[in-house]
């Protein structure tokens, strides 16, 4: 083995650099932060050479001349003063390797002035390197990054192509941006100007300058304090019917640090769950303030990630706030809620059986390219039936009614949608699951689900694995109005299931049930009972392709809008869609005003 000996300074750094600047993005984030710690009001970004150069202006307060060349030095830092200090951070940087790390791989340039002086400092490094002189300029501090892992062809070679670099610049400086909505930041590419935030901006405001302006409409206000615990959030997330592609317009913030934080991260998904579709995810950019001390900073050289001294309670506030912030979402039928409300609760209403509803049709089609939708116009027969009676009495109920908001149910499109006139736009309802949400969030909230015992109940084969599974949920099946018994290793009867159930084949729903039963862990008792849930909604749910009358439909559509989340069904697709007066009055070149 050779002798040990030590290693020069430039290598020493390059080392450290292969944790602290793991590419251009890392650069950006480094000199950022810090002109944001210098308490700028204005930084602008710039990127040429394929990301490999590298310019951050800012009016901050600048390093003072008799620092310069300390401050180039590995482990130098204005942000701690002793041992005690690493666990109160109120900056964003605190180790004193970024500089270090950066004039080891990179030609750097650094321009800077503080108030107190007439005069300016330049510096000039290479190879870690450091040559100060005088030179005037205004009090800020320009960092010039040039030819960045010059002299490692090695790293060079593991970069991505431009454009993929510079989106990750681009999505870093989003977030910056977004975190410190007083500041305003400039990016350019190529000497492009790509995003342009004015100073002092709220963060709603802030947001719009990112994202399209039209996002307000689709977002809540999260704001929830603490006092007594030290804790505040505050932030917007997106209403459930409004979704993103990735992740990436997830953004978390501690103390305005731009964070990855699986506590989070976990809160947010119990929030939106059973809200979403599969692949989809929210928008979202919330801010946890926290005592510096109840969080340690110091856990990975990037400083992205995050310890906190009570991880359950930071989870329990996060997922709360949310929750109350999309628990608030309000349509634009909030009297037909408290109408439905209280004629549900007089009447008592049950789910209905769809089988006896009969109707005459007088069909009108109205064609157009844009909107080729058939509308039914449903006549009411005289009632035959003890079932029809109830249905009469009970729409006669609802036409007698004081009504607070008329619900305009026009019609039924291919006999799974249901058609609502508003007054600016004509709303899609999907039949099935709109009423799915309505069945799910109302057993959810019963304490004791009703059941109906089967006299007569057809012998069903099973897989022997099946009857395993059916015996470790029977807790949970029981709990939900389910009791199924195992006759033999492949074969089971229903001896009672759920009352809303009543009409429903044994058949399809065990089949349903075991489907659903098998993608959930036997530890996970919360994921088994929110999956028979699921199944029971869906099962006791009127389906696609079934003739509503247009009570049924009313009934449908006002029940909907008692549910806390009308947005999407449990298993997270869309319930409706809204077509507005103005898109269908403009393909007929008609004004919406005069209406002409």
């Amino acid at each position: 083995m050779a002798r040990i000996k030590q290693l020069p300074v430039n290598l020493i750094n390059q080392i450290a650099a292969g944790e602290v600047i793991e590419r251009p993005a890392s650069v950006v984030k480094e000199l950022v932060e810090n002109s944001i710690d210098a308490l700028a009001s204005k930084i602008e970004i710039s990127v040429s050479n394929e990301c490999r150069n590298i310019r951050i202006a800012d009016n901050g307060s600048g390093i003072h001349p008799d620092d310069i060349q300390l401050a180039f030095s590995k482990h130098a830092t204005s942000k701690l003063t002793d041992e005690n200090s690493l666990f109160n951070i109120e900056t964003l940087g605190f180790r004193g390797e970024a500089l270090a790390s950066i004039i080891s791989i990179a030609r750097v340039s650094c321009t800077t002035r503080t108030k107190d002086f007439d005069y300016g400092t330049k510096v000039e490094s290479e190879n870690s390197v450091v040559n100060a002189s005088q030179t005037g300029c205004a009090q800020g501090t320009i960092m010039e990054i040039k030819d960045l892992f010059f002299n490692q062809p090695a790293r060079l070679k593991f970069l991505k192509n431009p454009k993929t670099e510079f989106a990750y610049i681009q999505e870093l400086v989003n977030a910056l941006a977004l975190a410190n909505p007083k500041i305003a930041f400039i990016l350019k590419n190529e000497g492009n100007q790509i995003l342009t935030t004015t100073q002092n901006a709220d963060l709603l405001t802030r947001i719009t300058q990112i994202y399209p302006p039209n996002i307000i409409e689709e977002l809540k206000e999260v704001k929830k304090t603490d006092s007594l615990g030290g804790l505040a959030i505050d932030g917007y997330v997106s209403v459930p019917s409004y979704t993103r592609s990735s992740k990436k317009s997830i953004y978390t913030f501690v103390n305005s640090r731009m964070i990855k934080c699986p506590v989070m991260l976990k809160a947010i998904d119990i929030a939106y769950k059973n809200m979403l579709p599969n692949g989809r995810y929210p928008f979202v950019v919330i801010n946890l303030h926290i005592n510096p001390e109840e969080v340690d900073v110091n856990a990975h050289p990037t400083k992205r990630e995050v310890r906190y001294k009570n991880p359950n309670r930071i989870f329990n506030f996060v997922q709360s706030a949310l929750s109350s912030a999309l628990s608030n979402i309000k349509t634009d039928f909030e009297n037909n809620c408290v109408l439905a409300q209280t004629i549900e609760k007089s009447n008592n209403i049950l789910p209905f059986n769809t089988s006896s509803a009969f109707v005459k049709e007088d069909t009108e089609d109205i064609k157009s390219p844009i909107f080729p939708i058939k509308v039914e116009r449903k006549i009411e027969d005289k009632p035959q039936s003890d079932e029809e009676v109830f249905q009469k009495k009970m729409e006669i109920t609802f036409d007698s009614t004081p009504r607070l908001k008329q619900i305009n149910v026009i019609g039924q499109y291919n006999n799974t949608y249901i058609l609502v006139e508003n007054e600016d736009n004509l709303e899609i309802i999907d039949q099935h699951i709109a009423q799915e949400r309505y069945i799910y969030e109302k057993l959810k909230s019963e304490k004791e689900i009703a059941s109906q015992l089967l006299i007569v109940s057809d012998v069903i084969d099973v897989e022997p694995v099946d009857t395993d599974i059916l015996e470790n949920a029977k807790e949970q099946l029981n709990k939900f109005g389910y009791q199924i018994e195992k006759i033999s290793n492949n074969q089971v009867i229903f001896k009672k299931i759920p009352q809303v159930l009543s009409q429903a084949k044994p058949k399809d729903v065990l089949s349903e049930l075991l489907k659903n039963l098998k993608n959930s862990p036997d530890s996970d008792l919360d994921t088994i009972e929110e999956r028979i849930l699921i199944t029971t909604s869906c099962k006791a749910s009127v389906k696609a392709g079934e003739k509503l009358t247009l009570w049924q439909m009313e009934d449908i559509v006002k029940k909907l809008r008692t549910t806390k989340n009308p947005y999407t069904c449990p298993h997270g697709r869309p319930i409706s869609h809204y077509i507005p007066l103005k898109e269908i009055a403009s393909y007929f070149d008609r004004c919406v005003k005069d209406n002409k």
